[in-house]
Parts: C-alpha cells; structure tokens; sequence
C-alpha cells in the first residue's frame, strides 16, 4: 500500500504529464457532444461546450507508470466500477455508460471545474489532495460534481 500523502508531491507531476497525454489524444480522436449534451453541460456551468470531446472506451484506461496506476486505484479514482474521467476539455466513457445523462452531466461538472482552475495541473493539485485527505467519495469537487449531477438531471 502506498503512503499517498507522502507520494503526492512525487506522483503530481507524472499525473500531470499522463493527463494531458490523455486529452490531446481525446481531443483528437473524440467525439463532440450531442446537441443534448451540450444543454446538459451548460446546465452544470461548462463555459466553453463546444471544447468537449468524449472518447468512448471498453474500460477507463490505466497510466502506464506502475506506481501512479497503483495509487489511481488505491483512491478509487480508476478500476472497475468507474465509468467515466475527465481530463481538462477530454472525457473518457466506458461505452455501456455512454446514455447515461447523469454520468455525462458529472463529468460536464468536471470540465466546469478544469475551467475554473485553467490547468490540468492547478486542477489535479487540488483534486487529489482532496482525495488523498478525504478519500475519493468525500473529495470537495467530487461531491460538487455529484450534486450539481443530481440537480441538474
């Protein structure tokens, strides 16, 4: 088991460089939202919509660096269950998730978040300190993405 909080500051800039690895791939090769889509993502406050592209996948891929996918699911940020991540303007979905609105409003929620922060960087400092001090379900931003979920769908 990894000691996360004193990995972080290790793990940061790996995380970092693999994320947007993850959305200029995304950004290339993804698709753009569905007019749907796009009035889900304003509701949830994304300013830029028309920035989004979803790659849909089998399953959410894992970083190549053994010791940042070990703490990736270590904190329940990626394995199994999940189904979809947000990288900046890139989103992952697993297929079989892909009409799922709440999901996409989620993950829309993210972006806003990204938005906010203006960097991968700036977000995922605070993101996964979030997560590291109060595990992934009680993560400020991810509680704030699940709520604005729920309200807006």
């Amino acid at each position: 088991m990894i000691d996360l909080k004193v990995e972080l500051p290790r793990l940061l800039p790996k995380a970092v460089e693999w994320a947007e690895r993850q959305q200029a791939d995304i950004l290339a090769t993804g698709i753009p939202l569905s007019p749907e889509q796009m009035v889900v993502a304003r509701g949830v406050g994304v300013a830029q919509p028309n920035n989004i592209r979803i790659k849909l996948v089998d399953r959410l891929p894992l970083p190549e660096y053994p010791d940042l996918a070990a703490a990736a699911l270590q904190t329940g940020l990626l394995g199994p269950n999940m189904t979809g991540l947000t990288l900046f303007y890139g989103i992952f979905i697993c297929k079989h998730d892909y009409g799922n609105r709440n999901l996409i409003a989620h993950e829309c929620r993210h972006v806003q978040q990204y938005e906010k922060r203006k960097s991968i960087a700036a977000f995922l400092q605070e993101y996964l300190s979030q997560i590291v001090t109060f595990g992934y379900s009680n993560a400020l931003l991810e509680q704030d993405a699940h709520m604005a979920a729920a309200i807006y769908t």
